[in-house]
């Protein structure tokens, strides 16, 4: 018996009639015809169709009956044609089949815990528990070729554009990038503790300061934050650094990066560049800082309109500090009141307070629980800001906060994006979003923070503007609504990066304790720099078109950041808790 296969399932076709293969792999799917035995054998590759027949030969047709699914096998026999009416064209290989002349049974397969055919409605936490199991599925297996193919050809441009791949530290520093770590307890070091990166950030500044001068890596990174669709505590980012360049370099070497991964990927053809917008310009008319550009339904404020209105909560709202009245325009889409009421009830669920409707009768005239205090010409001053309404128009309109309110806004618009149909689910809609403001302001603590991280460069003129107003050398890139990843240039003058660490309120001995390694490096010959990291789940995931990145990550934690395959996390061992200097505390209620 032949113990190793000479062509895998799936690179079988007419051009081996007549020939000798050998086989392995799965068993499918097995159908039993009386005197013939069909068998679907599976392997990364592909299926193909096995006959058993015992004028082939009786000893491999006796052991093909007590064959079961995901048995494990080698079989050996000749490809033959198919009949006509036998043949499948939904299956590569559906011109053929391998008669079967010796048969080997590597591994039984006990009854499994679900079948693959029916994984899709398996409860997930089962399914992760079993994930080799889930991986065997097809569709399963393609998306990892398919997350091959386009780490490949990252490696491949990047190698090409002159990039030197380095590998980083692991077991790093607890330096705040704007989450929070893991924290790695030493046992030679005893009280202290690595912390797990975020990301290479520093690692690759300093690899700059050593004059590599274009650096990348597939790097892993970890975030011990809460969980969503599109986050998980451990994941996978392309990592680019560059010296002596400006933001148009980096945006260009990225924009060359995904054409080559779609060439390799699709064989389709990107146009360059992507479209760019302001931060200012992406949260004034999409509410967001990732917009989703597939479907045109843009913001509108209605400030001027309602500036001497009578409605109370408008009036209120107005007066706010940065009060302003926002709208989105739905043309040509008659709402029922029941959808009109649950819109509402999903604005009053994201914390919106409410949501006010306008629409028009067959005369213009407004129809709307606010009717009585708006005037006939209504429609025509709604016309005058936003372009293209008409009385087939829907209005939906928030007031309060500025950014409190068109985020909200920009939530129901991708609401009302799924709900009218309006995203072709098979486009892809790349766009960069730059200028970002370089510091956000926190309510609750009522402090000042980085809104990528302290090491991204201010815009020129940012010495005399107030905080709220600097701009930052930020860009992001957005896919389908989507942050696919960020990048900045970043501040390479020591005096300039001691500044904003104050103006983050930094004191001098954190600033030393926490960063002093890297003040030191500003300070001996340090160049011009920057970079980005894109998200590389998050990149399969859209292509891919799954629904969650837990999709394509082989071994993928729950929402709960619970591993159902390890068990893990688990308690340690007491033995190695005290090795360590670790004591587990009673946990109080908050």
């Amino acid at each position: 018996m032949p113990s190793k296969r000479t062509v895998v399932c799936g690179a079988i076709n007419s051009a081996a009639l007549g020939q000798s293969v050998v086989v392995t792999g799965w068993v499918h799917r097995r159908r039993d015809h009386g005197g013939l035995i069909f068998i679907d054998l599976r392997d990364r590759s592909g299926i193909v169709q096995l006959v058993f027949n015992p004028d082939f030969d009786q000893v491999a047709h006796k052991l093909a009956q007590d064959l079961r699914s995901e048995y494990v096998i080698l079989a050996k026999g000749v490809v033959a044609a198919r009949s006509a009416e036998t043949i499948n064209k939904n299956m590569a290989t559906g011109e053929i089949e391998i008669q079967i002349k010796e048969l080997e049974v590597l591994n039984k397969c006990k009854n499994l815990p679900f079948a693959l055919e029916d994984a899709h409605k398996v409860d997930e936490e089962l399914r992760l528990k079993y994930r080799y199991l889930d991986l065997r599925r097809p569709e399963v297996t393609e998306k990892f070729l398919f997350r091959n193919k386009v780490v490949f050809a990252m490696r491949e441009y990047m190698h090409n554009s002159g990039f030197c791949e380095v590998e980083t530290p692991i077991l790093t520093k607890n330096t705040p990038e704007g989450a929070r770590e893991f924290l790695v307890p030493s046992r030679v070091h005893w009280g202290k503790f690595y912390a797990l990166p975020q990301s290479p950030q520093l690692y690759k500044q300093l690899l700059m300061a050593g004059g590599l001068e274009r650096y990348y890596q597939i790097a892993r990174c970890f975030r011990d934050e809460d969980l969503r669709a599109d986050r998980q505590p451990e994941f996978t980012q392309l990592d680019i650094e560059m010296s002596f360049i400006d933001e148009e370099d980096i945006m260009s070497i990225i924009e060359g990066l995904v054409k080559a991964i779609f060439e390799a990927a699709f064989k389709q053809k990107l146009n360059l560049p992507f479209p760019r917008m302001t931060y200012d310009q992406a949260f004034s008319q999409y509410g967001s800082d990732k917009p989703d550009l597939r479907f045109d339904l843009k913001i509108h404020e209605l400030s001027k309109i309602f500036a001497e209105t009578e409605i109370k909560f408008l009036q209120a709202a107005l007066s706010l500090p940065e009060g302003k009245i926002g709208a989105l325009c739905v043309p040509d889409y008659q709402f029922s009141r029941s959808e009109l009421d649950q819109l509402v009830n999903q604005a009053i669920e994201m914390g919106a307070g409410g949501l006010l409707w306008i629409r028009f009768d067959e005369n213009g005239l407004p129809e709307s629980p606010v009717a009585k205090f708006l005037p006939n010409n209504f429609l025509a001053q709604v016309q005058t800001l936003v372009p293209g309404a008409t009385k087939s128009s829907t209005l939906f309109l928030l007031a309060g906060d500025y950014q409190d309110m068109w985020t909200y806004l920009g939530r129901l618009r991708n609401i009302l994006g799924k709900k009218l149909n309006l995203i072709n689910p098979d486009e892809f809609n790349f766009s960069w979003v730059t200028q970002f403001p370089l510091f956000e302001f926190d309510r609750d603590t009522k402090t000042w923070n980085s809104v990528h991280h302290p090491f991204t460069s201010p815009e020129l003129g940012w010495e005399t503007k107030e905080l709220k107003d600097i701009k930052a050398r930020a860009y992001d890139l957005v896919l389908n609504g989507v942050e696919l990843g960020g990048g900045s240039i970043r501040i390479y003058d020591a005096d300039m990066q001691a500044r904003v660490f104050e103006l983050l309120g930094v004191d001098p001995d954190t600033m030393q304790r926490k960063f002093g390694f890297l003040l030191e490096a500003l300070r001996l010959g340090f160049p011009p720099l920057g970079g980005i990291a894109l998200g590389i789940d998050r990149l399969i995931m859209l292509l891919t078109k799954s629904q969650s990145i837990r999709d394509v990550i082989a071994f993928p934690k729950t929402a709960r950041g619970y591993d159902p395959l390890m068990d893990s996390p688990t308690e340690a061992d007491p033995g190695r808790l005290d090795e360590c200097g670790i004591r587990i505390m009673e946990r109080t209620e908050e």
